[in-house]
């Protein structure tokens, strides 16, 4: 079946093209992204998503048209699940980015827009465990970009392809300071002695939308959880690792660098926290 992508409030067949060679996005990665989980028809963690886009928009210098609400995306990213017969559980990706223009010449600070869908099924907590490593080849700035989801995505994509070609789940991405960040696609958590702690985001991680929903509801539901820097030898010495994005909430690691893992405490938010999620944060 045809599938369709929604451009710029316009549902098209996905295979016609949509942008050109002179796009900013595509010469420059000018832009940012988000990647959102549809159940039942409703957008699971709206409020986050799009409070991080339309901030994300504003420090990218872009302007919002009056138009351009997050009433309107949710509608039109229903719309093209519905049109993709991807009603009861969708993956889909936002897109914003500049149009045509030079570096120093853009055409306009309008936000261009692609709205994709693919089907999508969440079994709860991974029963395989996630296999990990530290991709080396590469460091994360720390400055005022480093949480947003940009376009600009060369360094998770190489340490996504560094995992793939080396049999890996996932690779763990450094800062300029050596210390771990995030992954190449999603949030890092570990346990110690059953507190949860993660790395701030001054540490230059993605300030993805599940990681700051664990940070509200875990005290709320009796964990105890602590922004805290990372490196390597705390990994050594922790009980658990879980990694936390928008579409798997929570995925447990069996092994980093040779070491195990158990899954105790993930199993736990996973019933505690996550199982009930939903309904309280839909839109």
């Amino acid at each position: 079946m045809t599938r369709y992508i929604n451009f710029n409030g316009n549902i098209i067949r996905s295979d016609q093209p949509v942008i050109t060679a002179d796009n900013r996005g595509f010469r420059y990665g000018d832009g940012i992204f988000e990647t959102i989980r549809v159940q039942n028809n409703l957008i699971v963690l709206a409020d986050r998503h799009f409070e991080r886009l339309f901030a994300g928009m504003k420090l990218l210098q872009f302007e919002q048209p009056d138009f351009f609400t997050s009433s309107e995306l949710s509608k039109q990213i229903k719309e093209l699940c519905k049109k993709n017969d991807h009603r009861e559980s969708a993956r889909v990706r936002l897109v914003i980015f500049r149009g045509n223009g030079g570096l120093y010449d853009p055409e306009n600070h309008l936000p261009n827009y692609i709205i994709q869908s693919w089907s999508f099924s969440d079994g709860g907590l991974n029963k395989e465990g996630l296999e990990l490593s530290i991709f080396e080849n590469g460091k994360k700035a720390i400055d005022h970009f480093s949480n947003l989801k940009s376009n600009n995505y060369l360094l998770y994509a190489m340490g996504a392809l560094y995992a793939k070609t080396n049999k890996l789940s996932d690779c763990l991405i450094l800062n300029c300071n050596n210390r771990i960040c995030d992954s190449t696609k999603a949030n890092v958590f570990w346990v110690k002695n059953k507190t949860i702690f993660t790395p701030p985001l001054s540490e230059g991680c993605v300030a993805g939308v599940m990681r700051k929903y664990l940070l509200t509801r875990l005290p709320e539901t009796g964990f105890t959880v602590v922004e805290k820097e990372m490196n390597v030898e705390f990994l050594r010495t922790a009980d658990e690792i879980f990694l936390t994005n928008a579409l798997f909430p929570i995925q447990w690691v069996k092994s980093f660098n040779g070491l195990s893992y158990q899954n105790e405490m993930a199993s736990s938010v996973i019933e505690t926290v996550i199982r009930n999620m939903e309904p309280q944060i839909a839109l």
